[in-house]
């Protein structure tokens, strides 16, 4: 089994979202897409923010997520500073 399992990974990264707030991850789909970009950016020379010796980028991106080295933040809406 993959640890962490991607339900466990999208509690942790929710868990400082109040009630009433959108969470930043909402699907799988969207734990995927930010897990990838991160793992994308370690490809191109970012620093890891946790020991990575020896892992693979996704792998890296997911503890970084896992462990709150790395934060997903949302879209700003457009209309709100016109």
């Amino acid at each position: 089994m993959i640890h962490p399992s991607y339900t466990e990974l999208m509690n942790v990264i929710n868990k400082d979202v109040e009630p009433g707030e959108q969470p930043a991850i909402q699907s799988r789909y969207s734990l995927v897409i930010a897990t990838s970009k991160r793992a994308r950016q370690l490809i191109a020379g970012a620093q890891p923010y946790v020991n990575g010796k020896g892992k693979k980028p996704l792998s890296i991106a997911v503890e970084e997520l896992y462990k709150g080295k790395v934060k997903i933040v949302g879209d700003v809406a457009d209309n709100e500073t016109k």
